[in-house]
């Protein structure tokens, strides 16, 4: 009989350490979808900025820590290069975030775990 409760114990601990590991892994996921959906939302002030400015305005650009002076003409395309990879990024992550929330739905029901809030 003891047997019988040492196991059921375990396996409670191995599903409560399971459950811990998918809650952690979404968890920083959205992290990151936040992380990104920032610098997105940057990158999209920056341009909307730096748009209705003349091609030769000089303007600096931050790259790998230093300050690099550029013009208006040059940094816009690298605006919209580096905006449309973060976008890729980001649907990438959104992608990911689904399947792992579908994939710990999926546990969950397979085994029998309700969450309780306090």
């Amino acid at each position: 009989m003891a047997a019988n409760q040492d196991a059921a114990v375990r396996k409670q601990q191995d599903l409560q350490a399971q459950y811990n590991n998918h809650k952690t892994a979404l968890q920083i996921l959205a992290q990151k979808v936040g992380e990104i959906e920032q610098e997105i939302e940057e990158h999209k002030l920056v341009t909307d900025t730096l748009q209705p400015l003349p091609d030769d305005r000089k303007c600096f650009r931050l790259i790998n820590g230093v300050l690099v002076e550029r013009t208006v003409k040059d940094v816009l395309p690298a605006l919209k290069t580096n905006s449309d990879g973060l976008k890729q990024v980001l649907e990438e992550l959104v992608k990911q975030y689904k399947s792992r929330q579908d994939e710990m739905d999926k546990w969950k029901k397979k085994n029998n775990i309700q969450v309780v809030q306090n």
